[in-house]
């Protein structure tokens, strides 16, 4: 099941999966706290959460419009593989489009990532840039 969470929630995964465990705390973003950011969770037969991610109104400066940025997605590693990040993303998605009326999702993704964000149809628009201690990214995009 998908629903809105709070920012809370998704600390444990954000730390476990994209910042090599550091402290929770450590792994809030100052835009997480916005009014217009939202927080979605995929939560499994048994309630646990197993993905969560988060959108913020971010318009991009290369992109017309309102635009959603997406940051800190994550999946359980016990959780992978079972299509639970591409029906939560796939929710924020419909909801950015159809109740926010913005005209696209965008974010920095991963390399491991590439893959999985194109087979959602989303789009590059950068060529691929570091950033220190996490790796290779890519910016990429879907416009609604």
């Amino acid at each position: 099941m998908i629903r809105f969470i709070q920012i809370q929630d998704t600390l444990a995964l954000r730390s476990a999966v994209l910042q090599s465990g550091k402290p929770e705390q450590q792994c809030i973003n100052p835009e997480d706290l916005k009014l217009d950011t939202f927080h979605l969770g995929y939560f499994d037969e048994q309630n646990l959460l197993q993905a969560v991610l988060t959108c913020q109104q971010t318009n991009h400066p290369k992109l017309p419009h309102t635009g959603y940025r997406l940051r800190g997605m994550a999946t359980h590693p016990d959780a992978r593989r079972k299509g639970y990040a591409r029906e939560l993303l796939q929710a924020a998605i419909t909801h950015i489009a159809t109740q926010l009326h913005a005209d696209y999702l965008w974010f920095n993704a991963r390399e491991v990532a590439y893959p999985f964000y194109e087979s959602l149809g989303f789009a590059y628009m950068s060529d691929e840039f570091d950033i220190p201690g996490i790796g290779a990214h890519k910016e990429m995009f879907m416009q609604f």
